[in-house]
């Protein structure tokens, strides 16, 4: 077989590529350096659903381990800077910033954990995001494990991206 052989051209949802695909369907990190770098921007949420007696401890600041909402954001900037260590073929970034908002709604049992991550790039940030909220959720679920097993990631999902060829892109749903 030719390993130098195109990419297969295969229309999945709009785009042209299965990037990260060789010709022999292998895996492979896309090779980004001739793209040009631009601002990038996404923004995930992650939310962690739990009993409103758990939440309200949260609040109140009286989980055994500490502090829950501290120690979540910590965790979710931290995961989010290693995104190419959880992600085998994400691109190492260097993270202009990530800002992680934690809201606890002690009445619903409900926490949501959302990251916006930034860069200066030749690919996007939209994993780096991901990564992060997820890792503060899971670290959510850690600090209130004392309290409560049956605590629940409820979903992981992208809010918004912005930047690079495919430009802006929101989720309008109301969730």
């Amino acid at each position: 077989m030719n390993h130098d052989e195109p990419d297969h051209d295969i229309d999945i949802m709009g785009s042209s590529l299965l990037t990260h695909l060789d010709a022999q369907g292998r895996a492979r990190m896309v090779d980004v350096g001739a793209k040009p770098e631009t601002e990038r921007v996404a923004i995930a949420r992650a939310i962690v659903r739990m009993a409103p007696e758990t939440a309200a401890a949260v609040v109140a600041g009286d989980a055994p381990k500490g502090d829950v909402v501290g120690t979540a954001r910590l965790a979710a900037i931290q995961a989010a800077k290693r995104t190419d260590e959880w992600i085998p073929l994400a691109h190492t970034l260097s993270l202009s910033s990530v800002d992680v908002d934690i809201d606890v709604d002690a009445q619903a049992g409900a926490i949501s954990v959302t990251t916006t991550a930034r860069v200066l790039a030749r690919t996007g940030v939209e994993m780096e995001a991901m990564v992060g909220c997820a890792a503060g959720a899971l670290c959510v679920y850690d600090m209130v494990k004392g309290m409560e097993r049956g605590v629940v990631l409820e979903r992981i999902e992208l809010l918004e991206k912005r930047g690079g060829r495919s430009g802006t892109w929101r989720r309008y749903e109301e969730l």
